[in-house]
């Protein structure tokens, strides 16, 4: 029979319903244990959060962003011109999955493999493999790679633009690399149409998948905002947590897991007194345990272009956007209203990929992307036909950190991702500029394609690395700052402990060692999902 939950006390308190929090707390409710789940934001049972087109809007209007993003932005960096760019969070329930582009990527096997290559034994690809097909329901059925009847919906959008169906083939003819059938499955390299976790018109945020079900060994709080970890003689014993009643304590009977993302998970453990002892003393915190805690965080970049096309419904016009809602109530499920604005793409390796893992995303959508993302703002109408493509850097080598600006919980954290100090990060976009231009001037498209509206032909050499750091933007992929591993750099072992404390994990992108080729969201919920086996000792 499964535990109840009594007076703020619980088997397990999980901080965060994101990606992968949504996932450890109901696997771990499904074993009969008692769990709280905290959440700071709200709930997701808005349209404009389950249905997946919408999520332009709640992207390009800033007064519905500030519903449901933390409002965090990057440190002026200083390779980006001294850019401030915003690092959108999710603060709702099913965190980022609920306000990302629903991109459904596992990574490539060699990202795992060199997981354990590093001592992170059992997070080889053969290890994590059985995770992916358990959290998966992949319309192509189950087989040896892929996995069916799991909480999240994953297919292949079947109802493209002409557009993206004629980057995909003419990428084939272009760069000379295969059609890619599935890129989830046993080869990730070349191009590909786009997979996405929707269904019927639906988004699968984690929290959908996961949380539908209700549980009564299973309560949701929201609205929570948690000051700290409780740590007694060396055991992490609940939270301090902060909401509209005051202040108070949820108890943890065996353990607290932190799912609260790259960012604020190391906020939550430095404010904890785990962390950097120097730059916790510089914010009178005691000392817990000496960690590295912040370092390693790392991210994706993209820069994007745009060209004029004749085969594109220039998706970002006003008009077509209120048409594809009517038509969407007409043809459910077959419009852009029901899938990923995202429709086709590659995975490439440059000439300075350092092994045979993919070094570059391609990435495209029918309408006009706006050039600047530096400042909320509404997003402006281009009303010519337009296909978007982004070069995006999938292995940087670029480091950055995450610091505490101040011991109250309530102030953000200092992000600095460290953008572009690598010099050959800015040499992979660049490769990526030139792969995309070399697509839309392939021959066998010319008569589709009337020119680069963004940032234009003229722009090559010195002018073009310029504008990748005038232009390039964040993909919203932190990771590594609460790192996996087993050695000095390591705040989390490989069972997911945080070291020297007892009854204390992490569990979300941030311990990452490094970052996956692909976008985060599946194999966040595929940590959740190995978090809870790992916790309950599976």
């Amino acid at each position: 029979m499964a535990n109840t939950v009594s007076n703020n006390e619980a088997d397990y308190v999980v901080v965060g319903a994101g990606s992968a929090g949504c996932a450890v707390a109901a696997r771990l409710a499904d074993s009969g244990a008692s769990v709280i789940l905290l959440e700071a934001g709200g709930p997701d049972k808005s349209m404009m959060f389950s249905r997946p087109g919408m999520i332009t809007m709640i992207h390009a209007e800033p007064s519905l962003k500030a519903k449901f993003d933390w409002g965090f932005y990057n440190a002026p960096q200083p390779n980006l011109l001294g850019r401030k760019i915003p690092a959108t969070r999710g603060r709702v329930m099913g965190g980022s999955s609920t306000v990302n582009g629903m991109i459904f990527v596992r990574g490539n096997k060699g990202n795992f493999d060199s997981w354990a290559a590093e001592g992170n034994e059992g997070w080889g690809y053969d290890d994590v493999l059985p995770y992916f097909k358990k959290l998966e329901d992949w319309e192509g059925g189950a087989s040896d790679i892929r996995g069916a009847g799991g909480p999240v919906k994953v297919i292949e959008n079947h109802d493209i633009t002409d557009a993206a169906q004629m980057f995909a083939d003419a990428g084939t003819r272009a760069l000379g690399v295969p059609m890619c059938e599935d890129y989830n499955g046993a080869d990730q390299h070349g191009m590909h149409i786009i997979q996405e976790n929707t269904f019927r018109s639906r988004r699968y945020s984690s929290s959908y998948a996961y949380l539908s079900t209700p549980r009564s060994n299973l309560e949701v709080q929201q609205g929570v905002h948690v000051n700290k970890v409780i740590v007694k003689d060396g055991r992490a014993t609940g939270v301090e947590v902060k909401d509209a009643s005051g202040t108070r304590v949820v108890h943890a009977g065996k353990e607290v897991i932190v799912s609260a993302g790259a960012f604020s998970s190391p906020h939550l453990l430095m404010l904890s007194g785990i962390g950097h002892s120097a730059h916790l003393a510089e914010h009178g915190i005691d000392v817990v345990a000496d960690l590295p805690v912040g370092d390693n965080m790392h991210d994706h970049l993209f820069m994007p272009l745009t060209f004029h096309v004749n085969n594109s419904p220039h998706k970002s016009n006003a008009f077509y956007f209120g048409k594809g809602i009517l038509m969407d109530k007409l043809k459910p499920g077959r419009t852009f209203m029901a899938h990923s604005v995202f429709e086709s793409g590659a995975f490439l390796k440059t000439s300075l990929a350092q092994s045979d893992v993919p070094d570059m995303q391609l990435l495209g959508l029918p309408w006009s992307y706006p050039p600047f993302q530096d400042e909320p703002k509404r997003m402006k109408v281009d009303p010519r036909p337009a296909w978007s493509a982004f070069s995006t850097l999938l292995q940087p080598r670029s480091r950055g950190t995450v610091r505490l600006a101040s011991a109250d919980p309530l102030t953000g954290p200092v992000l600095d991702p460290g953008y572009l100090t690598e010099p050959d990060d800015l040499k992979v976009l660049i490769e990526g500029v030139e792969m995309i231009r070399a697509i839309m001037n392939d021959s066998s498209i010319a008569g589709q394609v009337r020119g680069e509206l963004e940032p234009g032909p003229s722009y090559t050499g010195e002018d073009l690395a310029h504008e990748v750091r005038r232009r390039v933007t964040t993909v919203y992929h932190p990771v590594g700052s609460c790192r996996m591993g087993v050695d000095e750099r390591a705040v989390v072992s490989p069972d997911l402990r945080v070291r020297g404390i007892e009854g204390l994990r992490v569990a979300d992108a941030s311990i990452m060692p490094s970052i996956i080729s692909g976008n985060t969201n599946a194999p966040s919920i595929m940590i959740g999902e190995k978090a809870a086996d790992l916790i309950l000792g599976a």
